[in-house]
């Protein structure tokens, strides 16, 4: 049958990146407690494209990934980039791989267990020279205290969700928990799936005694991260979403010196 993709194309404009998105795909990703856990990711792939050639082949962007079938993980990144190189006759592939990961976590006064959910994503990149970069991503909702609603009221002060997304480079392979947990750590108090009373009264005041701005919470955590020589690059943002203001605060360092 005649290949459409493969004919010439006469407009001599190449195209950055062509191929596929929103795949639905089960994964396999390494849990620090419990070996590994399967979930579900939304899969973007990507190639350049010559411009001496019409189209790509999408069909073996699928199958690409089901040649790695259940081991679609950080560590094969690295791998199916550049059989995408190779199988596309592409000279650059790029791949995001976004999945929402759970972790069993306890209230921390009743010992409720519960399972938060959290949204986290490996990027690839492999250029023509070969050259690969590995990012990974933790989303993490967070609880928040404002430090001047505290200071100029008479009782109470203003809280509110919030919601942290690090993105880091590393020399060697990092925990999702790890990098969840120092999030959690840099808030006014961490969330939880479930409260009981005891556990609310305990998350309402630690929050009240550890006020943050949306300035303290990235400061906090660029200043964790720059102490970790395994990270080579961070990127951090948090977003409150303001219960008394119709906008959110936002805040975003990025590690430029690594």
């Amino acid at each position: 049958m005649k290949d459409i993709q493969n004919q010439r194309d006469y407009r001599n404009i190449p195209i950055d990146k062509v191929g596929i998105k929103n795949l639905q795909y089960p994964i396999t990703v390494l849990d620090r407690k419990n070996g590994f856990q399967h979930t579900v990711a939304s899969i973007n792939m990507y190639v350049d494209l010559p411009h001496k050639y019409k189209g790509t082949h999408m069909s073996r962007f699928v199958e690409m990934l089901h040649l790695f079938r259940p081991e679609v993980s950080l560590k094969k990144i690295s791998v199916i980039l550049e059989e995408m190189k190779k199988h596309l006759n592409a000279a650059s592939a790029q791949i995001e791989v976004t999945f929402p990961y759970f972790i069993e976590k306890q209230s921390p006064v009743s010992n409720s267990s519960g399972l938060m959910d959290y949204q986290c994503a490996f990027l690839g990149t492999s250029d023509p020279t070969g050259k690969t970069d590995l990012v990974s991503v933790v989303m993490v909702p967070i609880s928040s205290v404002c430090p001047c609603s505290k200071e100029i009221s008479d009782g109470g002060a203003h809280n509110q969700r919030g919601l942290v997304s690090l993105s880091t480079r590393f020399h060697k392979f990092i925990w999702i928990e790890d990098m969840i947990e120092l999030v959690e750590s840099s808030a006014s108090c961490e969330v939880y799936s479930v409260l009981k009373r005891v556990d609310e009264k305990h998350v309402t005041e630690k929050g009240f005694s550890n006020p943050k701005f949306v300035e303290d919470i990235v400061r906090d955590i660029a200043k964790k991260l720059k102490k970790d020589s395994n990270i080579t690059w961070f990127s951090v943002n948090a977003e409150n979403f303001e219960s008394i203001h119709n906008h959110s605060a936002y805040a975003s360092i990025t590690d430029h010196n690594s």
